[in-house]
């Protein structure tokens, strides 16, 4: 079975961190047909999610975001798009928590810095 796993640092604390997490489970469930369910923990809360197909969780910390799930046979063939779709929500939610909240994945943020860069160059030239 096909897995997927992500990390996103934060720096929202506990209480702000669970607040994301619980509109990203209303999304899941809206979007996607997913049950989710919660664990509150002192340290760390769990999002449980499944549907037809798809089973994994979402732990919350006050400093981390960790989604680990699996897909089964039919939903693996778009293991790379169902990833994209789920580090695209999880980011946005991130950015509208504003610069103290921001997660970018390490290998994604030189790319856009240099994307940027080459825009404005090609503006001024």
């Amino acid at each position: 079975m096909p897995d997927i796993s992500l990390q996103r640092k934060h720096r929202l604390g506990l209480k702000r961190a669970r607040e994301v997490a619980w509109q990203w489970a209303e999304q899941a469930e809206q979007k996607f047909g997913m049950e989710c369910t919660v664990g509150e923990g002192d340290r760390e809360d769990t999002v449980y999610f499944t549907r037809s197909g798809v089973a994994g969780t979402l732990r919350v910390s006050a400093d981390s975001f960790d989604i680990d799930a699996k897909l089964g046979l039919l939903l693996g063939a778009f293991q790379q798009k169902i990833e994209a779709e789920i580090e695209k929500n999880l980011d946005m939610l991130l950015a509208a928590e504003g610069p103290r909240g921001r997660a970018v994945a390490p290998n994604k943020a030189p790319a856009k810095a240099a994307d940027k860069a080459h825009k404005k160059a090609s503006k001024k030239a």
